[in-house]
């Protein structure tokens, strides 16, 4: 009788089904904490704009707060200007980051005493599933695809 050396077939098709079976579990919670790590990002990144926001507006009170473009700067930022004023990184500044889409607006006004942060999903239902706000109350808002920044409305 000989030896047997090395798999059969059968014993390779069973090994690859129970691979696949495994990484079938794995990858819808793979996602799903992909998803709630982008969401943290996004709600860190709108704390990091609020506080920018007041920086600026209290470093630069002629202008008051800004758009979001000018809280950032060319890296590396060594001298802050009120178009570049270095307070964030310049990731976050052109208004994409960690699978979320930022906006920063002034409100109308010279000097303006108003802003409105939003963080959306890139890819809903991939990148993330809510949506985020802020203003210069400081209070960061959720909604499902574009959260309302009113008192009352869904805050963290």
């Amino acid at each position: 009788m000989k030896k047997q050396k090395g798999f059969s077939l059968i014993e390779l098709l069973i090994v690859v089904a129970i691979i696949l079976i495994i990484a079938a579990i794995a990858i819808p919670n793979l996602m799903r904490s992909r998803m709630a790590a982008n969401e943290s990002s996004a709600v860190g990144s709108l704390r990091t704009i609020n506080t920018a926001e007041v920086t600026y507006s209290t470093t630069y009170p002629a202008t008051g707060f800004t758009a979001l473009s000018a809280l950032g700067g060319t890296a590396p930022c060594t001298t802050a200007t009120s178009a570049a004023a270095c307070l964030i990184d310049n990731v976050l500044a052109t208004g994409t980051k960690s699978g979320y889409n930022f906006t920063a607006t002034a409100g109308g006004g010279t000097p303006a005493v108003t802003y409105t942060s939003l963080a959306t999903a890139v890819a809903p239902g991939q990148s993330g599933q809510r949506a985020f706000c802020s203003d210069q109350s400081g209070v960061i808002y959720y909604g499902a695809t574009s959260p309302t920044c009113a008192v009352g409305t869904n805050p963290l």
